[in-house]
C-alpha cells in the first residue's frame, strides 16, 4: 500500500508546494483545518510589512509597495475568487464573531410576528453565543426566538429540514457551510435561493470551507458570509478574519459603525456624520490589524497561483484515500466514520470512537498531529498544499499500530484545555 501512496505523490501536481511550507520536524501535521502551517511566502509578507514599518514609520499608511491605508481592500480582492465574490465584495477585517456581529446588526431588522433567528444545532458554539446574544440585545429571549434546526443523526443537516424551519417568523438566517465536526458541505445555493424566495436575509459562515471548497456565494444570491483565515488559508494564529456582503447590499448602513468603514476619500475629513463605504469596505470598524494581516498576502497569492480547483481536487483524493485505508486496515478497531463519504466531504475526515481523547494524545506521541472534538470524534485534515498520500498512509498506518498495541491506554481519555 506504501507504494500506491509513493505512485501517487509522484503523479501529484501540487506535490512541489510542500516545499513552501515550513513542515514541524518529524511531525505528520494532520490538523491544517484547525491550523494551517506557516508558508515561506507569508513569513516573507508579513517581514515586508514589518520593514515598511521600521524604514517609512507613518508614511507606511500611504507610500511603499503595499500601503497600509488600503491593505484590507486588496486582500479582500484576493480572496474574492474563493468565495464567488465580485469587485468591492469582499474585505479582509476583524474576525469571525466580530464579522458575525457585524452582519448580524445590520440585517437582524425584527418587526411584527418576524424576530426569529434560525439557525442549527451542530455550528460552532461561538456563533451561537453571538446570535444568542444579539436577540438579547433586541430584548428577545432566545428560548422563544432561537431557532436550532435538528439533526437526524448528530453528524449532518438535512437541507430539506432548515427549508421548512423558514417560516414568516424568521427574520434572519445564519448557517455553516461546512460543518465543523462532520465536514458535510451543506447546499448553500439550495438554501440561498429558498431564503431568498422567502424575503429573509441568509448568512453563511465559511470558516471550514474557505479555500477547501469552491463558492459562488454572489450567483447564488447569499445576503452575506463570515469566515476565519488561519485554517485552509493559512494566515496564521489570530490573522485578520474576512466577510462578504452581496453588492444589492451596497449603500445599506452597517449596523455596527466604525471609522475605517468610511469613504476612504472622505475618512480623514474628521466629520461626524459617517459618509459610509459604497461596498463590503464599509463594513469595517476598527483601524485593520495589519501586522495579522500581512502574511495572508503571500498565502493567497499562492492560492491565486494554484487555483481552488485544483487544491478541492487533491483534497478529495486525499480524504478519498484516507477513507480507503481506514476502512482496510482499522475495521476490527471500533471506529465509526462520521463524515460523508461523497462529494458533500469537506476537506476533513471525522473518525469517532469512545476513546477518541487518548487515541489523539497517542497520535502526537508517536508525531501525527490530530484534532479531538467532543465528545467522541478525531478530525484528521490532509491540506493538499502541504500533505502527501505517504502521510495518509503512515498516518493511517501508526493509528493501526496504536489500536493493536493498545498504546492510547497510558493516556487519560480526557481532553487537554485546548483540544
Amino acid at each position: 500500500m506504501e507504494l500506491r501512496a509513493k505512485e501517487l505523490d509522484r503523479n501529484d501536481t501540487l506535490a512541489d508546494y510542500r516545499k513552501e511550507f515550513y513542515i514541524p520536524d518529524g511531525k505528520i501535521y494532520m490538523d491544517g483545518n484547525s491550523l494551517g502551517l506557516l508558508s515561506k511566502r507569508a513569513e516573507r509578507t508579513l517581514y515586508e510589512l514589518l520593514d515598511s514599518w521600521k524604514v517609512l514609520g507613518i508614511d507606511g499608511w500611504t507610500e511603499g509597495e503595499r500601503p497600509w491605508f488600503y491593505l484590507s481592500e486588496q486582500i479582500g480582492e484576493m480572496m474574492a475568487p474563493l468565495v464567488g465574490g465580485m469587485k468591492g465584495e469582499v474585505i479582509a477585517t476583524g474576525s469571525t464573531t466580530t464579522n458575525l456581529h457585524q452582519m448580524t446588526s445590520t440585517f437582524y431588522k425584527p418587526k411584527g410576528k418576524k424576530t426569529k433567528i434560525l439557525a442549527d444545532e451542530l455550528n460552532f458554539p461561538s456563533d451561537i453565543y453571538a446570535l444568542k446574544s444579539q436577540l438579547q440585545l433586541k430584548g428577545y429571549d432566545p428560548a422563544e426566538h432561537f431557532i436550532q434546526v435538528k439533526s437526524p443523526d448528530g453528524r449532518y443537516l438535512r437541507e430539506i429540514d432548515l427549508i421548512d424551519a423558514m417560516t414568516d417568523e424568521v427574520a434572519l438566517i445564519v448557517l455553516p457551510a461546512v460543518l465543523y465536526r462532520s465536514g458535510q458541505v451543506l447546499d448553500m445555493e439550495r438554501l440561498a435561493e429558498a431564503a431568498n424566495e422567502r424575503g429573509i436575509p441568509i448568512g453563511f459562515d465559511l470558516c471550514h470551507s474557505i479555500g477547501a471548497i469552491e463558492h459562488s456565494l454572489h450567483d447564488w444570491g447569499a445576503d452575506f458570509a463570515f469566515w476565519c483565515t488561519y485554517k485552509h488559508l493559512n494566515g496564521g494564529p489570530g490573522s485578520v478574519g474576512g466577510l462578504f456582503i452581496h453588492e444589492r447590499h451596497f449603500g445599506k448602513t452597517p449596523g455596527l459603525a466604525g471609522w475605517f468603514g468610511s469613504n476612504k476619500q472622505s475618512q480623514f475629513d474628521m466629520n461626524h456624520t459617517m459618509d459610509v463605504a459604497g461596498d463590503a469596505g464599509a463594513y469595517q470598524i476598527g483601524t485593520p490589524h495589519l501586522l495579522s494581516l500581512a502574511p495572508l498576502i503571500g498565502s493567497l497569492e499562492m492560492l491565486q497561483e494554484v487555483g481552488i480547483n485544483q487544491i478541492r481536487s487533491k483534497s478529495f483524493q486525499l480524504t478519498d484515500y484516507m477513507m480507503e485505508l481506514i476502512r482496510e486496515h482499522l475495521s476490527d478497531y471500533g471506529f465509526t466514520i462520521g463524515n460523508p463519504d461523497n462529494e458533500s466531504r469537506g476537506a476533513h475526515l471525522l473518525l469517532e470512537h469512545p476513546e477518541a481523547a487518548r487515541i489523539c494524545k497517542a497520535l502526537k506521541a508517536d508525531g501525527v498531529v490530530p484534532d479531538f472534538r467532543a465528545p467522541n470524534g478525531i478530525r484528521l485534515a490532509p491540506v493538499a498544499l502541504y500533505n502527501s498520500f505517504v502521510d495518509v498512509w503512515q498516518t493511517v498506518e501508526k493509528l493501526r499500530i496504536i489500536m493493536e498495541e493498545k498504546r492510547y491506554e497510558q493516556f487519560e481519555n480526557k481532553r487537554g484545555v485546548v483540544a
